[in-house]
């Protein structure tokens, strides 16, 4: 390595801190100030210890940089142009409309992995990358700026804690403290101490430094990349919108371009125009991959009664077989998942977050950064706490694949906290999001496969009880597909179910043919995209829509439903969970919350 010049990482400070000023002012808007503040701290790991080939950003050795305040964007495309990735014309477009510099970085940029801006995630997303170089027996390192705010997130900790455990030594922390948050000062203010005690506590090494003294952040991250066996937290005292008496340690300057930005320039000694070589990668290497084979999927019998979450397990084995980059992640509940036969088969690809929902969710968003393909699963219910993640994972269009388990009132006895009757509605928001709700065993293990070649975030519904087989194994079901159940040129209503009360429809469906009335049945296995063709049909035909689902009614299978047929004005009723469920067995609970098949039967009668 080079001689340190301390001159030139001044100056190249200064200049960042100069285009970060010039693009927030070209733009009216943006977070300068927090740009600044870590001038140094880039300016260092740029010019010195970062390997990265901007011409080649899929080369596998590059080190990750992920902007975890992704608020601090303007330092980000400052150093993008100082790189020669960038010309300053294209850094003036900043949060203009049609530009690739939005406000928070995204990866319509090629250097950038994932977004950030969401706090509190960046570094749990580098935990997943630095995982995937673990399994990928590769030497890049993961490079996190953090914000000190963010570190009243939890799941900075959940994140802390998870690398902490895996020893994860080639991923580096950089906390740019600087003391003020948006409304004021940050909650242990300069005091890295607390925050050393804090990292220490999960088994990270940490250094305490002077944030804009280039010797001292050579030196730390210097000893970062020495360090074996955990991860390093440098924890850097800084001065947000230093160089600019203005704002220089200024409260009530957060997220505003400054007020006179042709002075702050003039202040920090005027334009510059010096480039910084970022080292690129001096070998070629692959990644390790596992090996793959044919494709063979479990079958099950007809009139077998099997749960779809444990065809899911044996769905997820087989896949891992046919394909060497499936991995699994769990929030400690595999064994009701039956994640665990995955873990059983290829422990290697298993990695176990714990009662760690965020962490887990974000962790898959950094292993498919890589060219992973990872099934995270836990309970339905539970995903809710990491919705964040998930909308975040949709904005960053990451490929990953998510399992709830234990949906709705039929899981039965354990009552309302741990019935999944939201999920439906969050998986459905998400943007670019694929949404898959099996009724029986050989549909799931169908439909496990199609997740493969998903992109963007897929989520698949399972249930906990067994429920009957209805298919034949080796059926297709394709995304955006439906199976018409039930059809006669007699029938007066459709009825369109998925999951566990599809059983119940075809029930319901039965009984009202002995009455002589005959409805149709729909299974909308896929919920989001949903088959329109086959939803407008039944509206055509029929006139009389009822929907009926194992969850909330907003947001769920009857409003995917509406949204395709609404144009067409039938009358639809949807039949949902409204009531709030107490302890009962499944059959109790579905019919207590007016889904089951006599509430269908019923809601057909009144209809007609």
């Amino acid at each position: 390595m080079p001689e340190l010049d301390t001159q030139y990482l001044c100056d190249l400070a200064a200049q960042l801190r100069v285009d970060s000023i010039r693009a927030a002012a070209a733009a009216g808007s943006g977070h300068p100030t927090s740009s600044m503040s870590a001038a140094e701290l880039m300016a260092v790991l740029f010019a010195r210890h970062l390997v990265y080939d901007f011409d080649e950003p899929g080369n596998p050795l590059n080190d990750h940089l992920i902007f975890s305040k992704g608020h601090a964007s303007p330092l980000l495309y400052s150093l993008f142009k100082a790189a020669g990735a960038i010309t300053d014309e294209e850094l003036l477009t900043f949060r203009k409309r049609g530009s690739r510099l939005e406000g928070h970085p995204t990866p319509r940029l090629p250097w950038v992995d994932v977004a950030t801006g969401s706090l509190g995630q960046g570094l749990p997303v580098g935990v997943g990358v630095a995982l995937a170089g673990r399994l990928e027996r590769l030497p890049y390192r993961v490079w996190v700026l953090c914000g000190d705010s963010e570190l009243a997130e939890g799941s900075m900790w959940e994140a802390a804690e998870h690398a902490g455990v895996e020893g994860l030594d080639r991923l580096t922390a950089i906390v740019d403290v600087n003391r003020l948050g948006q409304r004021g000062p940050t909650r242990h203010g300069w005091d890295t101490g607390a925050y050393a005690r804090r990292f220490g506590a999960f088994g990270w090494h940490t250094v305490e430094i002077d944030g804009h003294d280039p010797v001292e952040i050579d030196f730390a991250l210097a000893e970062a990349v020495r360090t074996r066996r955990r991860p390093t937290v440098i924890l850097a005292r800084t001065h947000k919108g230093r160089g600019v008496k203005e704002v220089d340690n200024r409260e009530g300057r957060h997220g505003k371009p400054l007020k006179n930005p042709d002075a702050a320039v003039e202040e920090l000694g005027g334009r510059r125009e010096l480039t910084v070589r970022v080292r690129a990668p001096e070998e070629s290497r692959s990644p390790r991959r596992f090996d793959g084979g044919p494709l063979k999927m479990p079958e099950y019998e007809v009139g077998a009664t099997v749960a779809t979450r444990s065809a899911y397990g044996d769905a997820l084995v087989a896949l891992g077989q046919a394909r060497g980059e499936v991995v699994a992640l769990d929030g400690e509940v595999a064994d009701s998942t039956k994640a665990e036969k995955f873990a059983e088969t290829f422990p290697d690809r298993f990695v176990e977050c714990y009662i760690a929902e965020q962490q887990m969710v974000a962790a898959a968003m950094g292993l498919q950064t890589r060219g992973w393909m990872p099934f995270a699963a836990t309970f339905a219910a539970f995903l809710t706490r990491a919705h964040d993640f998930v909308r975040m994972a949709g904005i960053s269009g990451s490929d990953i694949r998510l399992v709830g388990s234990h949906a709705g009132v039929a899981i039965g006895e354990d009552g309302p906290s741990q019935m999944g009757l939201e999920d439906l509605a969050m998986m459905r928001s998400a943007y670019g999001s694929t949404v898959l709700y099996p009724c029986d065993a050989n549909q799931t293990a169908a439909l496990v496969a199609e997740m493969a070649s998903c992109e963007g975030v897929t989520y698949l519904r399972t249930t906990r009880g067994e429920t009957p087989v209805i298919y034949g194994a080796g059926e297709s079901f394709p995304v955006g597909g439906s199976r018409v159940l039930r059809r006669s040129p007699e029938d007066r209503a459709t009825v369109v179910a998925a999951g566990v009360t599809v059983h119940e429809a075809l029930a319901a469906a039965d009984t009202l043919a002995e009455q002589g009335i005959a409805v149709g049945v729909i299974d909308l296995y896929s919920v989001k995209p949903v088959d329109v063709a086959a939803l407008r049909e039944a509206a055509e035909t029929t006139g009389n829509l009822i929907t009926v689902e194992d969850h909330r009614p907003e947001g769920g299978l009857g409003d995917a439903v509406l949204e395709a047929v609404c144009e067409l004005g039938p009358r639809v009723v949807k039949l949902a969970v409204r009531n709030l469920p107490g302890s009962a067995t499944p059959a109790e609970q579905l019919a207590d919350a007016g889904i089951d098949r006599e509430a269908i039967v019923r809601a057909v009668k009144r209809l007609l």
